[in-house]
């Protein structure tokens, strides 16, 4: 084999011949060729490839188009199996029942003879680099059809003495060969959840059925309904996954723990509670391969964005974001420090619980039930020579004292109140407790959000919005033709397969950003109420959040229908 690679070398020219013998000298008896060529530093994986497939005699893919994947090698060969062999099974050019197997070590003839008596067919080889059927093999496998109603008939109450099976740390979603069938059903839920893009799962108990319901661009859809006597199953299964007690049913449990789709990491946090009909749960989905957005993805416009992005180079202050549960606060507050240059700043967060993990910044888990509240831990993080610091929600008057104390001492402070706009989130810190003078002196912007659904671009197309939806707008006939784009149309998603027939895909945030200028600063201090407050900030050019949501559709980004959904009436 040595040889014949030298001469290809020094016919082909793919790789230095003289370099390639020398290599081989050196590194005689230290294992396979392949392997030791694929780690030598002097040659690029692709040039080593190239060269096993011209002295061999086989195909060379650069690219493997997912749908060439075949539904028996997929079935046959465990995603576990191709990943970690690093190969994937292709249907022959020639049409002759036979399966390409594409290897990234083209001497490891053990995988192909598994493969080949795996699928129970005659194989032959060809080579391709380590990312491109690693990227393959995601795709394939995530293709497959799920199988949740044919494994809920399986079901019986025998395999629950087979939950209690070891559980790996990251269980593999894709792994489903030979598995029971609690596992494979409750795999499969994650598994279609995922492929939605859902970022929560109810398990929903009731009298004579169990519905599956996903939360997917912050809407619940039912999207299975299952025979009630799997419930102790499938509960007990998730208990499992999460390490929580799975005799105890009677007191509601809290746990975590993470699984693999293919090569994507995504973290559960998972609560079960009694009802009235057996144990409900929910498990929320954090996908870490979707990474940390950046303010320029949020969708504030370039005028906002210039002023908030100026507010996170104030020395001192405190920058509260507001809005209800699911609004998009914590990733809004996550972009924010994600731009902060933390080589030069100490930045601390104090979060319940950890949602993502940002790099160079210091994070700090809440333990209520240890005494470490956001108050005790804002009290030692003061000692850490902060310069930034995110508290994850102030909730009572000490929290809301103690971050605007940190602001006045030097810092800057981020955290999320509830609030519906941002002008109320001056009245909620006063009705805490906190002094009108130190509420004045410390907070320097309150940014309201709230999350609506984006029109799908596969299936947008042009409507005609009723008078009485433009009037609740608050978008008259002159303003509308004054301010939409050319054109003049409004636009629907029409529903199609990409968006699961809803209209929407993906989100975008709507803002309402109010800037502490010394006027509202003397409004604060003599208590004026959140209308006047507000009042006063709109004739200074501030928008609201339903005039926001008004740009956006105009933008073609939203629909009317759900910018009203999501915001209130400007009534001051």
């Amino acid at each position: 084999m040595k040889d014949l690679l030298i001469r290809t070398a020094e016919r082909t020219g793919l790789i230095n011949a003289d370099q390639l013998r020398k290599f081989l000298e050196e590194n005689k008896g230290q294992g396979r060729i392949d392997e030791a060529l694929l780690n030598c530093p002097y040659f690029t994986e692709d040039a080593v490839l190239k060269l096993f497939a011209e002295a061999l005699g086989w195909e060379y893919l650069a690219e493997i188009p997912a749908n060439a994947v075949p539904v028996e090698f997929i079935e046959s060969v465990p995603a576990t199996y191709a990943q970690h062999h690093f190969l994937i099974g292709i249907r022959s050019q020639q049409g002759n029942g036979e399966l390409t197997i594409v290897l990234s070590k083209p001497l490891d003839a053990n995988a192909l003879d598994n493969v080949s008596k795996m699928t129970g067919l005659p194989v032959q080889a060809a080579v391709s680099t380590r990312t491109a059927i690693t990227a393959v093999i995601d795709v394939a496998y995530e293709q497959r059809s799920t199988v949740i109603e044919e494994v809920a008939e399986e079901l019986d109450q025998q395999n629950l003495d087979q939950l209690v099976d070891e559980v790996t740390g990251s269980d593999d979603l894709l792994d489903v060969v030979n598995r029971p069938p609690v596992i494979r059903l409750v795999n499969d839920m994650l598994f279609r959840a995922l492929q939605m893009r859902a970022s929560d799962i109810h398990v929903h108990p009731y009298e004579t059925k169990i519905q599956i319901r996903y939360r997917i661009d912050g809407i619940l859809y039912d999207v299975l309904s299952l025979n009630r006597n799997v419930l102790p199953l499938i509960i007990s299964r998730i208990k499992v996954m999460a390490g929580m007690d799975i005799a105890e049913r009677r007191l509601p449990q809290d746990g975590r723990c993470s699984v693999r789709l293919g090569q994507r990491e995504v973290d559960l946090r998972i609560s079960t509670v009694p009802t009235n009909f057996g144990e409900r749960a929910v498990l929320r989905l954090l996908d870490k391969s979707t990474g940390i957005f950046t303010l320029n993805e949020l969708g504030m416009w370039d005028d906002d964005l210039e002023k908030f992005d100026l507010l996170l180079h104030r020395s001192h202050g405190v920058i509260f974001v507001t809005g209800p549960t699911g609004s998009g606060k914590s990733t809004t507050l996550y972009a924010s420090l994600n731009r902060l240059n933390s080589s030069e700043k100490n930045v601390l967060t104090i979060e319940d619980p950890i949602e993502y993990q940002l790099e160079g910044i210091s994070q700090i888990q809440v333990a209520s039930k240890k005494g470490m509240t956001f108050a005790t831990s804002l009290r030692h993080v003061l000692r850490q020579d902060p310069d930034v610091i995110m508290v994850g929600e102030v909730r009572d008057i000490e929290t809301a004292s103690m971050a605007i104390q940190s602001s006045l001492t030097g810092h800057l402070v981020f955290s999320t109140l509830h609030t519906n706009d941002s002008a109320g989130a001056v009245s909620r810190l006063l009705d805490l407790g906190v002094e009108p003078y130190l509420a004045s002196s410390s907070l320097i912007a309150i940014l309201a959000q709230r999350l609506v659904r984006r029109i799908c671009d596969n299936c947008k197309e042009p409507t005609e919005p009723s008078q009485r939806d433009l009037k609740a707008l608050g978008l008259t006939n002159g303003s509308v033709s004054a301010s939409i784009k050319a054109g003049g149309e409004f636009f629907v998603g029409a529903g199609c397969e990409k968006c699961f027939k809803t209209g929407y895909r993906g989100r975008t945030g709507i803002y309402e950003l109010l800037l502490i200028n010394e006027k509202i600063q003397d409004m604060i201090y003599r208590r004026e109420t959140a209308g006047k407050i507000k009042r006063f900030a709109l004739d200074a050019g501030m928008q609201t959040l339903r005039m926001d949501g008004a740009r956006k559709v105009l933008a073609g980004a939203t629909t009317v229908s759900e910018v009203l959904r999501v915001t209130q009436a400007d009534v001051m």
